[in-house]
């Protein structure tokens, strides 16, 4: 037999059996040395299995079915003989199943396919809110391509560098969404597109020479001064006092909302160095956080708390702080992740800190993330530096 000839084969798996002691029948395709089994949902005893035939011997029910299997897989090889100039043995048996080919796979199933990967990974190597951005940029897919292309799907060989850019005008006219939220989505379109890469599904990624559209990053954070001036301000009202003292001591942390709520006595360690560490994991990327308990924070969490925060919604939190911007003066608008920043700019940067060490203290998964946060932040720095000696003008 020629490798470029298909190969139809029924096989007995007589070592597998059910409760009732009967044995599946496989069919197994074999083409261009590729092999391909899948089960034809047929059970019997071992002695009614001809192994020369590859038929049973009396069940003229089995048998006709298993001719009509056989039947049908050449007509789907003819089919793509046909229609397609290149074809596997995969190919063959969806074509037979009546499932799109590899090559005719479509945007929304491989999003599909995705997102039922990571929904099974939830908790072990994703968080649930990460699903749901994905399960939300499936949404903003869907109603992309129905408006673009009146089509319920696109198919991934129809996909060009045009699509992204229709994908992302689309997403700033109809949705108004800003440019870094549009960029998140389409980053994850081309997680998914990648995976229909890596799936055999396209032969290459068409989104290849795509570059996001840049975003103008503006930090907001406490400097000095207004970081001493809410810590030095105390209010009468138990619940602002509360927030106050937690935001403070995310500003000397740089702890996330979800690490804050989360940190327990245990997460406090005695490092090699003789000093306290926060030690715990950060929930959005599952990496170590390793940050030292500095004084402020320590008397705030040990003295003043006894390891043991208030129980905060976030939503409440932030809204507690706009409060507290209002009465201190400060006027920033205030959210928990500004103490995120006050701490990797205000408490670590401005200090000489370098960007590798800020980078660790974040948790971030890469320097280029810490980067091209706190890139200007650190050009500001200098250049404050540089007035300071006299060096250059301000």
């Amino acid at each position: 037999m020629k490798s470029n000839k298909l190969s139809i084969l029924f096989i007995f798996q007589k070592s597998r059996k059910n409760r009732k002691g009967e044995s599946p029948i496989y069919c197994r395709l074999t083409y261009l040395k590729k092999r391909k089994d899948f089960s034809t949902g047929f059970f019997i005893k071992s002695l009614d299995w001809n192994s020369r035939y590859k038929r049973t011997n009396n069940d003229e029910f089995i048998n006709h079915n298993l001719n009509m299997i056989e039947q049908r897989i050449k007509e789907s090889h003819l089919f793509l003989q046909v229609n397609e100039i290149s074809f596997d043995v995969e190919d063959i048996y969806l074509k037979y199943k009546g499932e799109p080919s590899k090559k005719q796979r479509t945007v929304l199933e491989m999003f599909e396919l995705h997102n039922i990967r990571m929904k099974a990974l939830v908790g072990k190597e994703y968080s649930k809110s990460t699903y749901s951005k994905f399960e939300e940029s499936k949404m903003h897919t869907r109603n992309f391509i129905k408006s673009a292309y009146n089509k319920g799907d696109f198919l991934l060989t129809n996909l060009t560098l045009k699509f992204l850019s229709d994908f992302d005008f689309y997403l700033k006219d109809s949705m108004n969404h800003k440019q870094i939220t549009i960029n998140k989505t389409l980053q994850r379109v081309r997680k998914v597109v990648k995976l229909a890469v890596g799936e055999g599904f396209l032969d290459r990624d068409p989104f290849l020479l795509y570059k996001p559209k840049k975003i103008s990053r503006q930090i907001i954070y406490l400097t000095s001064r207004e970081l001493k001036q809410l810590e030095q301000f105390e209010f009468s009202q138990k619940r602002l006092q509360q927030v106050k003292d937690l935001f403070i001591f995310c500003c000397y942390t740089g702890l996330a909302y979800k690490e804050m709520a989360n940190l327990k006595k245990e997460n406090i360690v005695k490092g090699n160095d003789g000093n306290l560490w926060i030690e715990m994991t950060r929930k959005k990327t599952n990496g170590k956080i390793s940050v030292p308990l500095l004084k402020r924070a320590e008397e705030i969490l040990l003295y003043k708390y006894d390891y043991e925060f208030p129980v905060i919604s976030n939503q409440k939190f932030n809204s507690y702080l706009k409060e507290i911007a209002d009465i201190v003066g400060l006027h920033k608008r205030l959210t928990h992740h500004v103490a995120r920043k006050t701490f990797a700019t205000t408490v670590l940067l401005s200090k000489g800190v370098s960007m590798d060490v800020v980078s660790k203290l974040l948790g971030h998964s890469r320097i280029g993330i810490t980067q091209s946060y706190y890139g200007e932040v650190i050009n500001s720095s200098l250049i404050n530096q540089l007035v300071k000696c006299g060096l250059i003008k301000e």
